[in-house]
C-alpha cells in the first residue's frame, strides 16, 4: 500500500510559492515585510540590512566576499531564500555577470520600520468598554480546548454524527484532504485524515491554515489578502481585545473561522464585539509547524505492550483507539494495549508504524520522557515487524481466464500475455491463465481476433 504523508510546510514556503504579481502585492503591507524579515535565516537578514540603503545592485562575486570560504554553503542557502521570496531581484548583464538588488517595496517598508519603529496593526480597545478579559492561562486553556473540540468533531463526523458548528469554509478544508464520501456511505477519514490525527498540534494547525489559504480562491477571497491579514494578526498582542468594527468583510469572516480553531476568542459586549488573539495566532509569523513549544506528554508504554495514558481527554481516548485496544477508562487514566489486531486495523487505514511510534515518543509521560528509549525497544520492533508482516503480500488487480477451446489458443494467449508484460501465472495442464488487470482489454481484443 502506498504511504501518503502530509507535509506541513513552513508559512514562508507558501509565500515563496505565490505567483510574482501576488508576492509583490503582499509587500504593500509593512507587517508582511516585518514578518518575512523575522523568518529569514541569520545570514539572509545580514545581507538585507547591509543592502538596505544601497541604491545600486551588488554583484554575486562581491556578495561572496562578505563571508569566509567555509561559509559558502550557508551563503548559497541565504541567497536562494532571498531569491525565492523575491526580496533579491537578480539581473544578468551582457558580460553574464549576476547582480542583486533589493525589492523596492520590501526595501521601502523595511526602511519605514527602522525609522518609525514597530507599530501595532490596530489599537486595543480600552478596558472601560470590554468586559473582564481572560487571563493568559485561561486563554491558553481555551485555545487548546477549541482545537480538541475541532478534532473531536472531525472524528465524530466519520461516525455519522452531524455537526453544525463547522463553518462552510472550514468544512471545505476538512473535506478536501481529510474526509471523503463514497457511494453515499457518509463521510470517512482518508489515509491523510488518520495520519493528520497523529501529527503534532502545531503541525496540525499549520496544515489546516495552509489548506484554508489554498481554498480561499474558491470562496471568492484573494489568497494574498488572506495571507496578509494572517501575518498581520501575528503582530497583535496576545490577550488584548480588538474591535471587530475595524475589520473588513473578508477579515471578519476569517476571524469567525479562526475562532473555531482556537486562534482567536470572540466576545460580545452591550454594543461592541471584539476578538482576542491566542498564542496560536502569535506563532503564525514564525510558522506553527516550526514552533518548539510542546505540551507535556501523558503516555507510558510498558514492555508487555500495556499502554497507560494519564488523561481524561475524550480526544486522547479517540486517538489511542485508532491503533490500540482500549480496555477501560477511569478518571484521569486510560488503560489499553497494543495488539496485532488493533495495529492491522490502523495499517489498513493508512497509518504507518513510524507514525505510531513517533506519536508514542512525542507524547511520552515526563516520568519516561528522559529515558532512552522512551518507548521499549521490544514494542517498537514488534510494531515494525507487524507492519512488515502485513506488507509481505502485495495485492494486484487481476483477471482469470479459463475454459480455452484448445491447447493452441491457450498457449498463444500465454505468449501474448508475456509479450505485453501482463502474465502473472499459468497452469498448462488445467489451461488457466491469470493476467494483470490493466492488460485485460488488450487480451480480450486479442482473443476476439483469434475467433
Amino acid at each position: 500500500m502506498p504511504q501518503v504523508r502530509i507535509i506541513a510546510k513552513n508559512f514562508m514556503d507558501l509565500v515563496a510559492a505565490l505567483p510574482v504579481f501576488k508576492l509583490d502585492k503582499l509587500y504593500d503591507s509593512v507587517f508582511v515585510c516585518e514578518a518575512i524579515m523575522r523568518s529569514l535565516p541569520p545570514l539572509s537578514k545580514k545581507y538585507v540590512l547591509q543592502m538596505l540603503y544601497i541604491d545600486v545592485g551588488l554583484t554575486a562575486k562581491l556578495l561572496e566576499e562578505w563571508v569566509l570560504s567555509d561559509g559558502l554553503s550557508k551563503h548559497k542557502a541565504a541567497v536562494d531564500r532571498l531569491l525565492q521570496l523575491r526580496i533579491f531581484i537578480e539581473t544578468v548583464d551582457r558580460k553574464k555577470e549576476t547582480s542583486y538588488t533589493l525589492n523596492e517595496k520590501f526595501k521601502g517598508n523595511l526602511q519605514k520600520y527602522i525609522v518609525n519603529g514597530e507599530a501595532m496593526p490596530r489599537e486595543p480597545m480600552p478596558s472601560s468598554i470590554v468586559v473582564r478579559l481572560p487571563t493568559l492561562e485561561e486563554l491558553e486553556a481555551y485555545a487548546l480546548e477549541q482545537w480538541e473540540n475541532f478534532l473531536l468533531q472531525l472524528i465524530r463526523l466519520t461516525k455519522g454524527e452531524k455537526s453544525a458548528s463547522f463553518s462552510s469554509a472550514i468544512m471545505k478544508v476538512v473535506q478536501r484532504g481529510l474526509l471523503s464520501s463514497r457511494d453515499n456511505d457518509g463521510l470517512k477519514l482518508t489515509e491523510n485524515g488518520f495520519q493528520f490525527l497523529l501529527m503534532d498540534t502545531n503541525a496540525q494547525l499549520w496544515y489546516i491554515i495552509r489548506e484554508y489559504i489554498s481554498t480561499s480562491e474558491d470562496r471568492g477571497t484573494d489568497s494574498t489578502d488572506l495571507i496578509s491579514f494572517l501575518l498581520e494578526l501575528s503582530f497583535h498582542a496576545t490577550g488584548e481585545a480588538y474591535n471587530m468594527n475595524t475589520l473588513t468583510e473578508v477579515q471578519e469572516d476569517a476571524i469567525k473561522d479562526l475562532s473555531q480553531l482556537g486562534l482567536v476568542k470572540l466576545q460580545q459586549g452591550r454594543k461592541e464585539s471584539w476578538f482576542i488573539p491566542t498564542k496560536f495566532v502569535k506563532n503564525l509569523a514564525m510558522s506553527l509547524s516550526d514552533s518548539t513549544s510542546r505540551k507535556e506528554g501523558f503516555i507510558v508504554v510498558e514492555t508487555n505492550f500495556k499502554l497507560y495514558a494519564n488523561s481524561s481527554s475524550k480526544l486522547h481516548c479517540e486517538i489511542l483507539d485508532l491503533f490500540s485496544r482500549i480496555e477501560y477508562q477511569v478518571p484521569n487514566l486510560i488503560v489499553g494495549s497494543i495488539a496485532k489486531e488493533s495495529l492491522y486495523l490502523a495499517f489498513s487505514k493508512g497509518i504507518t508504524a513510524e507514525q505510531i511510534i513517533t506519536f508514542l515518543q512525542q507524547n511520552a509521560h515526563p516520568r519516561v520522557a528522559t529515558r532512552i528509549p522512551t518507548v521499549p525497544e521490544n514494542v517498537t520492533d514488534q510494531i515494525r515487524l507487524w507492519e512488515a508482516d502485513r506488507n509481505r503480500v502485495e495485492m494486484i488487480p487481476s483477471h482469470l481466464y479459463d475454459d480455452f477451446p484448445s491447447k493452441e489458443v491457450f498457449e498463444n494467449a500465454c505468449d501474448f500475455a508475456r509479450e505485453t508484460g501482463g502474465l502473472l501465472w499459468e497452469d498448462s495442464q488445467k489451461m488457466i491463465l491469470i493476467l494483470r488487470g490493466e492488460c485485460h482489454e488488450e487480451m480480450r481484443n486479442y482473443l476476439r481476433r483469434q475467433r
